[in-house]
């Protein structure tokens, strides 16, 4: 295989065939195509996906397939699923698909089974998301829980917020849920400012309990804690639960070990959610529902493994953000979820997307000659018609877009859900095909107004359909980026499974924090900028 993607004959092909593509609209590919329809659409998974308007024909379809071969997908996913160290610069397996596998599979690391692990781990958690939801569990003082609040940061808090409100209709409404990451003191302040402690969980979520921000607030919660309760140290094993790895950093901040839940290092943080790191998805959704999520996931696992490249929905997505990023320069993809319930699920994107493609080297360390990595970016339809489409629509930006959309509402009222799928449908055909100015002129419009009403179209969309919001689908959702995500970081040659970028600036944090905090004026050693920032930061802290 070749070391880089562009070395490729698929790669230097469609080099040549996207200025033939460039020159076509989709005006004119449909018109030139009765079935275009019928033939670029896939069902898969338990989802549904429209890409014929795209900027693609048959030929571009054909060579990007052929560019997966050439690339290795399929190898590399049988590699993933096989256990296989695949994530090489951590010398790690990559499996999140075990922790949404049967009970009956089995997948080796290492020449260990870890099926097993995993569903003793999901068996711990649903039989203490039974104790709380039922009341059977009681807080120091004799009270039940009524209040559950999730720390943690990256994965630890975006899948778990994303998956609450996602989920949010098949919760327990007894239960009050809050999410803090952001070392920033307003969100701890926030998020219990109005709880009684006595009534109070907290998850803390970080594999080695040391993750700066978690455990910040984690001890400030803590302190929080002790204060309405008394000041009984004991009480904490009662208001604190665990997901970690570190049993001795548990014990020492007064969590019973009995109620940490663990998870592996074969699981990156943004592949996380369905792991322990989704107990507050449980206990808000009770365990029959998590476990219907987990077999969403593996249901797109399956279509993912096996089902030929060309009619693979994540491969066909992946394939797709490769073209657009690499032969049309187009920088962003906006995921537009015409669901409310799924308004967090293009934040969440955005650390799968971007922290795993984010790359500048290749797996064997060289620099990648090719854009990698696009920013995904979205909100929920339609507060994003009177907001930004402006842009996608008429901008000089080329902007491909995801839509998402269901067929059944969860919450019926008169014709408001025929509306809102009525605009999915519109925009992804305004956006095809636009508006000449022969036909805003022949709808009356003055001739100095014309150019300002025409919409040039050729804008391309997906739309995915799922019959409705249920755990199993936003399982199945959430699997579909992921393995397109796989899907684009194989064609470009990158390790889509580690993070060191996220490194630099959070030692550097360590050094500059003593420098803020300093009784004394501290002798400083950055860059000039840095410096004077330090100092001015630290005058204006003391200042009355």
């Amino acid at each position: 295989m070749a070391t880089k993607a562009t070395e490729t004959q698929a790669w230097r092909a469609l080099a040549a065939h996207v200025a033939l593509v460039k020159g076509q609209h989709l005006r004119d590919l449909f018109g030139a195509d009765r079935t275009r329809a019928e033939r670029f659409a896939v069902e898969g998974g338990g989802l549904f996906l429209d890409y014929s308007k795209n900027r693609i024909t048959d030929e571009t379809v054909r060579l990007l397939l052929q560019l997966a071969e050439e690339r290795g997908v399929a190898a590399r996913r049988d590699a993933m699923f096989r256990g296989e160290k695949i994530n090489t610069t951590e010398g790690r397996a990559v499996l999140h698909v075990a922790l949404r596998a049967p009970r009956d599979a089995r997948i080796l690391v290492d020449g260990k089974d870890v099926v097993p692990e995993v569903h003793a781990v999901i068996d711990r958690m649903a039989d203490f998301s039974e104790r709380i939801r039922s009341g059977a569990w009681k807080g120091h003082t004799g009270k039940r829980i009524r209040n559950i609040v999730n720390i943690g940061i990256g994965g630890s808090d975006l899948g778990p917020v994303m998956a609450y409100e996602a989920l949010r209709s098949y919760s327990e409404r007894a239960l009050t849920f809050r999410f803090v990451s952001n070392i920033d003191p307003s969100e701890l302040y926030e998020a219990t400012r109005d709880l009684d402690a006595a009534e109070t969980l907290f998850i803390v979520s970080s594999k080695t309990f040391t993750t700066l921000e978690t455990m910040t607030n984690a001890h400030s919660a803590r302190a929080w804690a002790l204060r309405g309760l008394g000041g009984d140290a004991k009480a904490i094993a009662k208001h604190f639960v665990a997901v970690s790895t570190n049993e001795a950093k548990v014990a020492e901040f007064g969590i019973d070990t009995a109620n940490m839940f663990g998870f592996w290092d074969w699981v990156g943080g943004r592949y996380s959610m369905d792991s322990a790191i989704g107990l507050s998805t449980m206990l808000a959704i009770g365990p029959d529902a998590f476990r219907s999520m987990l077999a969403g996931f593996h249901e797109m696992d399956e279509h993912f493994r096996t089902a030929p490249l060309a009619r693979n929905l994540p491969v066909i997505m992946g394939l797709l953000a490769v073209w657009y990023a690499d032969f049309f320069g187009a920088e962003t993809v906006a995921v537009l979820p015409y669901d409310q319930y799924l308004k967090r699920f293009p934040a969440y994107l955005q650390q799968l997307t971007m922290e795993s493609n984010g790359k500048h080297v290749t797996l064997e360390g060289a620099e990648v000659d090719c854009a990698t990595g696009p920013i995904y970016w979205g909100e929920p339809g339609t507060n994003g018609q009177h907001s930004f489409y402006q842009l996608i629509h008429q901008g000089t930006h080329l902007i491909p877009c995801d839509f998402i959309a269901f067929a059944q509402p969860l919450h019926p009222l008169g014709r408001h859900h025929d509306m809102l799928v009525a605009n999915v449908l519109a925009q992804t055909e305004a956006l095809a095909f636009g508006k000449t100015r022969a036909e805003v002129e022949a709808e009356g419009t003055p001739p100095s107004l014309a150019p300002h009403r025409v919409f040039h179209g050729n804008r391309p969309t997906n739309i995915i359909l799922a019959d409705r919001l249920t755990p199993a689908s936003l399982g199945r959702l959430v699997a579909l980026y992921e393995h397109s995500v796989f899907t684009q970081g194989t064609i470009w040659g990158i390790d889509s499974f580690d993070q060191w970028g996220v490194e630099l600036g959070k030692v550097l944090a360590q050094r500059i924090i003593p420098e803020l905090e300093s009784a004394s004026e501290p002798p400083l050693h950055h860059d000039a900028s840095t410096n004077a920032l330090i100092k001015h930061y630290r005058r204006l802290r003391t200042a009355p």
